[in-house]
């Protein structure tokens, strides 16, 4: 069972050894709320400390503070546009000046909202590029040239499983996660040498994120759309955090270059239904 909200699980079983991660650091983009939250949850369970950067300082601190409470590890909250290197780079400096390293990055910046291509401003379609794709290079490189290059280390992008099929009203994040995923393999055949691992993670419908409220996830419950997936329901914050949490870590020490779809079957059987998307979308997105 998952937490709906941005808390910290009340009770959590070990599937895996708890100091599995013992020793290293995580980068978490996006690590304030949603899957980000989560995956620096589980990771300070199996004995991770970890950084949580978004542009809402007040967010990733109250973020920090329960994440302590809840695992005893440690957490350093910091501010930082993804679109903006310099941002990144004074938070990477600062990260490494608390905890002398970082082992793992996680791409989690994104953003997302249903729209027709035809009523998709310019703008709208570029700030997605800029904050899913832009951001995820953007981070990686800072990452990279800071302290993976001489030291190793692993990125894992959280994309999504839009580009398959062509998904209705999500050109914007369809283009750019299916160019974060071309950017994995990319990375994985350059960086392979300084033995830096890349990979992603592409999520099914998640609950208790906001991808799943402006996504339409409350409509295709109440619709009772998630009976067509092989799984026969959403999935949660949790699973996705495992997931992560086995690409992050010597689990996965020979896998790189890949996509771990996470998403119980959907993309293969669910219903690509335009008409009825359009009843949640923006009329419009500036």
């Amino acid at each position: 069972p998952d937490e709906d909200g941005d808390e910290c699980l009340p009770q959590y079983r070990h599937l895996l050894s708890p100091d599995l991660l013992a020793g290293q650091v995580a980068f978490i983009t996006g690590g304030g709320s949603g899957i980000g939250f989560r995956i620096a949850e589980i990771f300070m369970r199996h004995g991770c400390r970890t950084v949580i950067a978004s542009r809402n300082l007040q967010r990733v601190s109250e973020a920090s503070k329960k994440l302590v409470a809840a695992t005893g590890q440690q957490c350093l909250p910091l501010s930082m546009d993804v679109r903006q290197p310099q941002t990144i780079a004074a938070a990477v400096d600062e990260a490494l000046k608390e905890f002398q390293r970082i082992d793992i990055l996680i791409n989690g910046a994104a953003g997302n909202f249903l729209c027709p291509a035809s009523a998709l401003s310019f703008n709208a379609f570029k700030t997605v590029i800029d904050i899913d794709t832009m951001g995820t290079f953007n981070t990686s490189k800072v990452l990279f040239e800071k302290y993976f290059r001489d030291h190793g280390g692993v990125i894992v992008n959280i994309t999504a499983t839009l580009s398959y099929r062509g998904q209705a009203l999500q050109v914007h994040a369809g283009a750019a996660k299916a160019a974060i995923d071309a950017m994995t393999r990319h990375l994985a055949v350059e960086w392979g040498p300084n033995n830096i691992r890349v990979n992603s993670l592409a999520p099914g419908p998640i609950t208790g994120t906001e991808g799943f409220r402006r996504l339409g996830g409350k409509f295709a419950e109440k619709s009772d759309l998630f009976s067509v997936i092989p799984l026969q329901r959403a999935g949660n914050k949790t699973e996705i955090a495992h997931s992560t949490l086995y690409l992050a870590s010597p689990l996965s020490s020979y896998v790189t270059g890949t996509t771990l779809v996470v998403d119980g079957g959907s993309w293969l059987t669910s219903p690509n239904s335009f008409s009825a998307l359009l009843g949640i979308a923006s009329s419009s997105a500036k």
